[in-house]
């Protein structure tokens, strides 16, 4: 504001009066300038300013806190769909842990967390601990995936491996030690096995589809709930075997190398096309996320799932599994709405 000069017929009550009232007069474009606009800016080649949002169209703002925990298998799309929701509702925090399908299922059954990332179905005793504690949910499939079968790209004798041989080497009280005991023209070296542990969904459907009955398998084999370790021990050694999720391999396929396997109808490789159209047997595989209903009505979850299964067909494929049809999809928001 400019200074104002006082003249001597200014300085009594009057003059303080019109100083004021000129005060003001300057002042009050100032002061309509900082009230809000209720319209958007005209743009550059605009005549008139667009009309504000109707106030129905504004996103309601979301806040909260949602818990995953489970399959490590599972993870790497829950991850990328939490990562992607974060973008859009920054004051929900998403929490997404790896204890595998059955320590999941352990903490999701009594209502510890919101949603349970799965590499299987539920079982009978998981699904009734959850009815004992008035845990009620939707199973939805999220993607497909095919457990891989993997040595290192140092070995140079095993491309294809029958389920019978998988069988032969991961049974409880199997004798087999050496490669060679699977095949006599193979090395006189012994077998460095690495596989998931017994908490893992992958675990269960590996021995369930190999042996005929989950969490059969032999026990003296480097077992871990971290697919990155077993990665690493499958790559460090040119006699080790080893088996996890098609997605991981994708990540490493420069440390490892995949072996196709033959259930009666020929040696075929998990890829895309043979996990989509069921060629490779029998170690193709559902995902799923398990979801509270009781969770669901709260608007962050809400939000997070219909976000999920919304996206899950993109996010599932950036990340090396495989999206499923529209219309089962489709039918999993149907089926959230009730």
């Amino acid at each position: 504001m400019p200074s104002l000069r006082l003249f001597p017929w200014m300085r009594g009550a009057l003059g303080v009066a019109l100083i004021l009232s000129l005060a003001l007069v300057i002042a009050a474009p100032a002061c309509g300038g900082a009230e809000e606009s209720t319209t958007a800016p005209i743009q550059s080649g605009q005549t008139t300013a667009p009309a504000a949002a109707p106030a129905a169209t504004v996103a309601m703002k979301l806040k909260g806190t949602i818990e995953i925990d489970g399959s490590s298998t599972v993870f790497p799309v829950s991850e990328a769909v939490a990562e992607e929701f974060g973008k859009i509702h920054p004051d929900v925090r998403v929490n997404v842990g790896v204890s595998g399908t059955g320590g999941g299922f352990k903490r999701f059954t009594v209502g510890e967390i919101d949603i349970s990332d799965a590499s299987r179905p539920i079982k009978d005793a998981e699904a009734q601990q959850a009815a004992d504690n008035a845990i009620e949910y939707y199973p939805l499939r999220v993607a497909m995936d095919g457990m891989s079968v993997m040595v290192s790209p140092d070995n140079d004798f095993v491309e294809c491996l029958s389920t019978d041989q998988l069988k032969m080497i991961w049974e409880p009280g199997s004798t087999v030690e050496q490669w060679s005991d699977v095949d006599p023209s193979w090395p006189d070296s012994k077998i460095a096995l690495y596989g998931p542990d017994t908490d893992s969904g992958t675990f269960d459907y590996f021995t369930e589809e190999i042996m005929g009955e989950a969490q059969l398998s032999r026990a003296d084999y480097t077992a871990s709930a971290d697919d990155n370790v077993l990665v690493q021990g499958i790559a460090g050694g040119k006699y080790s075997l080893g088996y996890f999720g098609f997605a991981y391999y994708q990540e490493n396929m420069d440390k490892l190398k995949l072996i196709a396997v033959d259930s009666g109808n020929g040696c075929v490789l998990p890829t895309f096309e043979s996990i989509e159209n069921g060629t490779y047997s029998p170690l193709s595989r559902p995902l799923f996320i398990y979801v509270s209903k009781q969770s669901l009505d709260r608007p962050e979850v809400k939000a997070f799932v219909e976000f999920y299964l919304d996206n899950a067909a993109e996010l599932a494929q950036e990340v090396g599994y495989i999206k499923l049809g529209d219309a089962e999809y489709a039918s999993n928001r149907e089926t959230i709405k009730h």
